[in-house]
């Protein structure tokens, strides 16, 4: 067993996530693509085939929670975290309440949110995001009138250290389907979880990789401090449970770039044009998340050659 395998057993019998995804997740080689975008090669890590990388935190997020538990958690309209949540949370007996805002409408947002209503035993929708602390309240209080004991909360976009573990485990999982590191990993930056698990694994590998964290929700909520802190505070909580990783905090660095245009939810003319071309090689893109992240790779100023784009 190699030491990334040796490791990922470890933190799987120290923390005891549930099951809910299959891995590992495919790492698809795209030459035709890579060649479309001036690259040397392109990969994607699949984790949208494998329940979505919302997935790998929840495996973590909803880790020994007691029967008939209820699960509150805050996110968009079409927010994928929301709908990951409660599908998981039903898939294990549990139930949910969901806190919703307002973002634009697309067919994905649309599809997303049907799916949400369909699935959360609640959905409080706020009328604005103004309103939003109000549509959390009275989340939270029906909570308590759907399960037993005190609810447990899981934050917008599941960023919480014990859910940035998942993407660490994923970018283990990374360094054994990879024969060299590749010169940047992409990924889309909304709440910062998926990103800080990305960085915290690059360093642990002792990879020279740039890791660029697209940015599509606003600045407040997507920045380079708090992606780096989660990242941090995953090692802490690592650490102790008794798993030292031996990263030093000068490793773990994330670069983050602006991707999300006029608001969150809204598309952008780069987006469309990266989801266009993506189009054209039979890759679908969601165009809040992963259009946005995927349209850096056309910018005329980017100059990389090996990359991982992180397919959420």
């Amino acid at each position: 067993m190699d030491r990334s395998a040796l490791l990922a057993t470890k933190i799987r019998a120290a923390f005891a996530p549930c099951r809910l995804g299959t891995w590992p997740a495919p790492l698809d080689a795209h030459p035709a693509l890579a060649r479309a975008l001036g690259l040397q090669a392109l990969w994607l890590k699949r984790e949208d085939l494998s329940g979505g990388n919302k997935v790998r935190g929840l495996e973590f997020l909803l880790a020994g929670a007691p029967p008939r538990a209820v699960f509150v958690t805050i996110g968009g309209s079409g927010s994928s975290h929301c709908l990951a949540t409660a599908r998981s949370a039903k898939a294990h007996g549990y139930r949910t309440v969901i806190a919703t805002f307002r973002q634009p409408e697309t067919d994905a947002s649309r599809a997303v949110a049907a799916s949400t209503a369909a699935t959360a035993n609640l959905v409080v929708s706020a009328s604005s995001i103004l309103t939003l602390p109000w549509a959390v309240l009275r989340a939270w209080r029906a909570a308590h009138h759907l399960g037993r004991g005190t609810p447990h909360w899981i934050p917008g976009g599941g960023a919480d250290p014990s859910a940035v573990i998942g993407h660490f485990l994923a970018t283990l999982e990374l360094g054994s389907q990879l024969d060299a590191p590749p010169d940047t990993i992409v990924v889309p930056l909304g709440t910062g979880g998926t990103a800080a698990g990305i960085a915290l694994g690059v360093a642990w590998l002792g990879w020279s990789t740039e890791v660029v964290a697209a940015r599509v929700t606003p600045w407040l909520v997507a920045n380079r401090w708090r992606t780096l802190r989660l990242a941090r505070q995953t090692a802490a909580l690592m650490r102790r449970a008794g798993i030292e990783l031996g990263v030093p905090r000068s490793t773990i660095r994330v670069r983050v770039v602006d991707a999300m245009g006029k608001g969150y939810g809204h598309p952008t003319p780069e987006g469309e044009r990266a989801r266009a071309l993506a189009a054209e090689y039979s890759l679908p893109l969601d165009p809040t998340y992963g259009a946005k992240a995927f349209g850096f790779l056309q910018r005329a100023d980017v100059n990389v050659q090996r990359v991982v784009f992180w397919h959420t």
